[in-house]
């Protein structure tokens, strides 16, 4: 039985951040994964895709972009590619194409089952993230057969899908980056909007995250928040990452040819059937975006310099009319694109500290169970703990805590001596 004292599970951007912190305070460590290094940026996102964020605000600990476009958006692979260099600056010990079958207390530590072997260590960390599995929700059981329907995790290009029009449902980053490739390709495009957060790419004359950063905003912790369990269901931004700075919203899709309707209630068969708050929805992110402009307006003019353009807010969103009630077949819609998020998915944890959700317990990634950690989750400690830039602040205070619970115990061990 191999033996460690850390096993770091997932090597994505969370786990590769987790392994450096513990290389630089010499934790001996392994990190599994079922692919390779960034294997979901690979298999798991679509063909076009690009990050949300700019290159600058790609930092991870001891690492940073250097490249030629720092206000470039790095696409899926570009962004994979960067993961294995930085895997790479510090030798992580990255063992790839290992799977996790499953994890349970073994003594004062962890047995990590994997196909080949059963890894022995004091701690484990937690590090695939909150993207675990694609959520569709149980009205698609009602959805006739006859129409295709995909998540955004499986969706790759106009072409894999079937030809004919397309249902979008969900109009956050990915729903609406789908419909938006979707309208260019020629489709006819219907996209059902749920709750979103519009913000414009970019304001006064800098890129909204250049914002976002220097206003604190992305650094705003869980205990600042009034309500901890809304603030970690904040849906994603309505953002795409383009060099010209283009904007997706449901203006711009609706001059793309897309079609917005009200949140999806039902399928009968080839019937779907929609809420009437369109407007409602609509109003409501408005209102979040214009509270976060008058905050970045506040701080633009309390720190001459920074603003390098106008204060010119994008315009409200025109709500047209929208149908209650569709016939699928009628319309010439053959496909559904499900663009609804990811819900947590841990089938191999035998240690008890999920909830009645499937979501891990912790406070800043800690559960209550010794020596189990986990990073990348929602909101885990700052609002940015998803973002790549985010996982450097809570994996450093992991590795200190991985750290001193490993003094700790073996002080325990020399005081029984």
């Amino acid at each position: 039985m191999p033996s460690t004292d850390t096993v770091v599970i997932g090597a994505g951007h969370a786990g590769l951040a987790m392994s450096r912190c513990l290389a630089d305070r010499d934790v001996s460590h392994v990190v599994l994964d079922r692919g390779c290094v960034g294997e979901r940026w690979r298999t798991a996102r679509w063909d076009s895709l690009r990050l949300l964020t700019p290159n600058w605000l790609s930092r991870l600990p001891g690492w940073r972009y250097t490249g030629p476009e720092p206000d470039g958006f790095m696409s899926a692979g570009e962004f994979a590619d960067y993961l294995c260099d930085y895997a790479r600056s510090f030798g992580a010990p990255v063992h790839p194409h290992t799977l996790v079958t499953r994890v349970e207390r073994a003594g004062n530590g962890f047995a990590v089952h994997t196909a080949d072997a059963v890894w022995s260590a004091r701690s484990v960390v937690i590090a695939t993230g909150y993207h675990s599995r694609a959520k569709v929700p149980q009205l698609a059981t009602g959805l006739s057969p006859d129409v295709a329907q995909v998540t955004a995790a499986g969706y790759r290009s106009p072409s894999s899908l079937p030809d004919g029009g397309v249902l979008v449902v969900g109009c956050s980053a990915s729903g609406v980056q789908i419909a938006h490739e979707l309208a260019r390709a020629g489709r006819r495009v219907i996209i059902a909007a749920g709750r979103h957060t519009r913000l414009p790419r970019r304001f006064r004359g800098r890129d909204i995250f250049w914002w976002l950063d220097r206003i604190g905003s992305l650094d705003r912790t869980i205990d600042q928040v009034p309500d901890p369990a809304s603030a970690r269901s904040e849906p994603s931004l309505q953002l795409a990452g383009t060099p010209e700075g283009r904007g997706v919203d449901l203006d711009v899709l609706r001059e793309a040819g897309v079609r917005p309707v009200g949140r999806l209630r039902a399928f009968d068969g080839t019937t779907a059937r929609f809420a009437d708050d369109l407007r409602d929805t609509v109003g409501a992110a408005q209102q979040r975006m214009d509270r976060l402009l008058a905050e970045i307006n506040a701080y633009a003019a309390g720190t001459p310099g920074t603003a390098a353009g106008p204060p010119d807010p994008p315009p409200a969103v025109s709500v047209p009319d929208s149908p209650f009630r569709l016939d699928l077949r009628r319309a010439g819609i053959s496909a559904v694109v499900w663009a609804t998020g990811y819900r947590p998915w841990y089938p191999w944890l035998r240690v008890p500290v999920l909830d009645a959700d499937g979501r891990i317990r912790h406070r800043r990634g800690v559960t209550e169970v010794p020596g189990l950690y986990a990073i990348g989750l929602r909101f885990q400690y700052r609002r940015n703990s998803t973002f790549v830039d985010g996982a450097r602040h809570d994996a450093a205070f992991l590795a200190g805590k991985i750290t001193a619970d490993r003094t700790e115990r073996v002080g325990a061990c020399d005081g029984l001596l």
